[in-house]
């Protein structure tokens, strides 16, 4: 299995990115695909998930009205579009996925995870 992140970079305060991640080696619309982040000296953090078939996702209390995840199952890819970017927000931004459960935020619950994309957002 691979997840392969990109998408990230270095934007101003208010401005918006679209992460993206490809998956390979599995049977990805039966999958709860989750984005979390990690900023220097801090816990990885859950960000949003949704589930294989779309029906069920969740986005953190942080990030809520501001960030989407979405998903294309036809192109095996989950997405993260963040608009109102915050310096905040500034973390490497991880794509994960499980076949455990179709509602869990936690990272132990994913089984796989991608390398990671870094976004900075200057104030």
């Amino acid at each position: 299995v691979q997840l392969q992140a990109s998408g990230g970079g270095l934007v101003q305060a208010g401005a918006s990115l679209r992460l993206s991640c490809a998956a390979s080696g599995l049977t990805f619309s039966t999958y709860t695909m989750g984005w979390f982040r990690q900023a220097p000296g801090k816990e990885r953090e859950f960000v949003a998930r949704m589930s294989g078939g779309g029906g069920v996702k969740k986005e953190a209390d942080s990030v809520k009205g501001r960030f989407t995840i979405s998903r294309d199952n036809a192109k095996n890819t989950v997405y993260l579009q963040m608009n109102s970017l915050e310096p905040d927000d500034t973390a490497v931004y991880y794509c994960a996925a499980t076949s455990r459960t179709l509602r869990s935020s936690t990272p132990c619950d994913y089984n796989f995870w991608g390398q990671g994309t870094q976004v900075t957002v200057s104030s």
